[in-house]
């Protein structure tokens, strides 16, 4: 199934999970990882440390895990929940979008609903300010400042909520006006605390920052201390530094995402801190130049059997803690490839319990990637 982030991106140069080309200019994130004493690891697909459930059930901490879905088309939804369904606490359906007048964009999420809940886990509502192939900070701002909108927008949340079924809702209002700021603040001070007295858990998407004083359409309206006040938990879009239109780079390079979760923790407290996690990697053609066309998004599965049909050498980078190789195509182009696998996913793991964060979200769920899960079960207890 092509993904709808997906076709976003080739029509309006963003990615998959959020618009993040401008984001990269307040990153200050290396061009490259690669050049950290890599290592040669093996092709086989266990690539990581052989860890038994006898030696880890002693140190299984609960925690709380989300998957994001695009239920696009249903039956493909269904197929891909399958794989991760329950390893999960939620499944988010993204997303419902808003309109400036405070209607909804709905979703075909009423089967992977109730494959959600046959599974075990909650079914989350996503409410994103996305339109016409970009996240619109005119919507945003039109929401914010027509009391007419936002109230209509409220209550038709609580009603769908109540008829799909949904137990959670995730505010995902992205590339907002920074003088909005405190605009989106008000907009949560009345949004958060009706859905809640209905009895759902409400969360909201934050960009990764790693100071208050980080600024721009992606981070500067995001008021980590705030939000964590008034949500019942924050969701850390950590990934995406390595993302299709920039230059080739793991997607979620650990000393970046050590950054965001340590300035989280300085603003928000740990049981409220759920840390993004990528379920997925890039192919970049080479040479990069700005303005290339766009990486291939590539599952972990799929990475690992083109590094063996190409019988090249999977490198690790040891400081950003992801793989990669490079490779030649028919065509005689020269690739870079970065993506996630058994050591990269526990590197991630082992932040979650250093800092004993609340749990884990995953974008996107039908990328195939069963290391991940077994990793999970392993080293945690899922809260369902």
């Amino acid at each position: 199934m092509k993904k709808m982030l997906i076709l976003a991106a080739a029509g309006a140069l963003l990615l998959g999970g959020c618009g993040k080309e401008e984001m990269k200019k307040g990153e200050a994130a290396p061009k490259s990882m690669g050049s950290h004493s890599p290592r040669k690891i093996s092709n086989d697909k266990n690539t990581g440390p052989d860890i038994k459930k006898s030696e880890t059930a002693h140190k299984r901490p609960k925690i709380e895990t989300i998957g994001f879905l695009e239920p696009i088309e249903p039956k493909q939804a269904i197929k891909d929940l399958k794989e991760a369904e329950k390893h999960l606490s939620y499944v988010a359906m993204f997303s419902y979008q808003v309109k400036k007048d405070g209607s909804l964009t709905a979703i075909k999420d009423s089967q992977a609903i109730a494959e959600t809940k046959k599974s075990g886990a909650e079914p989350m509502m996503v409410l994103t300010n996305f339109a016409d192939g970009n996240f619109s900070p005119e919507v945003a701002h039109n929401i914010f400042t027509d009391k007419t909108a936002s109230n209509s927008l409220i209550q038709g949340v609580i009603q769908t909520m109540k008829a799909k079924g949904y137990k959670a809702l995730n505010i995902d209002f992205e590339h907002i006006k920074e003088k909005d700021r405190e605009l989106y603040n008000g907009f949560l001070e009345t949004i958060i605390p009706k859905v809640q007295k209905e009895g759902f858990i409400v969360s909201t998407a934050l960009a990764p920052k790693t100071s208050d004083e980080q600024a721009g359409p992606w981070h500067g309206a995001h008021d980590y201390k705030r939000h964590g006040e008034l949500a019942d938990f924050v969701v850390l879009m950590t990934y995406e530094w390595g993302w299709s239109g920039g230059p080739p780079m793991a997607v979620a390079p650990i000393p970046q995402v050590k950054k965001v979760v340590e300035y989280a923790l300085s603003e928000i407290p740990a049981n409220k801190i759920v840390m993004g996690a990528p379920l997925y990697g890039y192919d970049w053609e080479l040479p990069y130049k700005k303005g290339n066309k766009f990486a291939k998004r590539i599952a972990p599965a799929e990475a690992e059997d083109l590094a063996i049909k190409e019988n090249v050498n999977v490198l690790f980078d040891n400081e950003a803690q992801a793989p990669y190789f490079t490779y030649t195509s028919d065509d005689g182009k020269k690739h870079e490839v970065w993506f996630e696998n058994d050591e990269s996913a526990q590197a991630k793991n082992q932040l979650v319990k250093k800092y004993k964060l609340r749990g884990l979200a995953y974008w996107v769920l039908g990328e195939p990637f069963p290391e991940n899960w077994m990793h999970l079960e392993d080293q945690f207890t899922i809260k369902k």
